[in-house]
């Protein structure tokens, strides 16, 4: 479906299609270890899951330089490729009812999108591994954008998928998936199960949080 009428759901991947946050926290723990830097709690790591990783660096260590930046994003690149290539990572199991949503969506008409702060290889790594992936019609990550809050992923979603913008929702567990809805024009649905508690992703901007997958439609359409 496209066309200057079509609706697009874009979503979020870590904390609101997958259970990410065990193998994010683990690899940026051995990463900061590693590099003799004192890790930070798993709290402060969830928090910052959905920025870009220069940006996840300057979260967790703003009184670094750039290039301390720079190199441990590299290193947590390299880590956690070599600890999936070497089986090390648990599942990322998706939300309990994510894939039935997903296929309902698209039976109902609505174009699906993903707006992540991972890489293209994680992000379709996620998607094959779960057979979702033929279900989206756009795909962008930080590989070729700025971090959230910044517009530019919905911005590029919605031109890829010919999408109207007024029947465009951003669908994410975090502030930083609020802000980038609020930045682009588009609807704000938040969700309970991820990484940032409901009450901030409201005064964020979010128009709904769904509190179970089941709850999603619901929230989509404009009101």
């Amino acid at each position: 479906m496209s066309g200057a009428a079509a609706k697009l759901a874009i979503f979020d991947c870590d904390g609101t299609i997958v259970d990410s946050q065990a193998n994010i926290c683990r690899a940026l723990e051995e990463t900061f270890s590693e590099a003799r830097v004192e890790v930070p709690s798993r709290d402060r790591i969830r928090r910052a899951v959905g920025l870009s990783l220069l940006e996840v660096m300057r979260a967790l260590l703003p009184s670094a330089s750039p290039a301390d930046h720079r190199h441990l994003a590299q290193a947590y690149r390299d880590k956690f490729f070599a600890m999936r290539t070497g089986g090390l990572l648990a599942d990322e199991p998706l939300f309990d009812g994510m894939g039935a949503l997903i296929e309902r969506l698209a039976d109902d008409g609505w174009m699906l999108g993903v707006a992540t702060g991972k890489s293209d290889r994680g992000l379709d790594h996620i998607l094959t591994t779960h057979g979702l992936k033929h279900h989206f019609v756009t795909l962008q990550t930080a590989d070729r954008h700025p971090s959230k809050p910044h517009p530019s992923m919905i911005e590029a979603a919605i031109a890829e998928a010919g999408a109207d913008p007024a029947r465009t929702a951003m669908i994410g567990d975090t502030s930083f998936d609020i802000l980038m809805a609020v930045n682009a024009g588009v609807r704000a649905v938040g969700v309970a199960w991820g990484y940032h508690p409901a009450d901030e992703l409201v005064a964020a901007g979010a128009h709904g949080v769904a509190l179970a997958v089941a709850d999603l439609p619901h929230h989509l359409e404009a009101r």
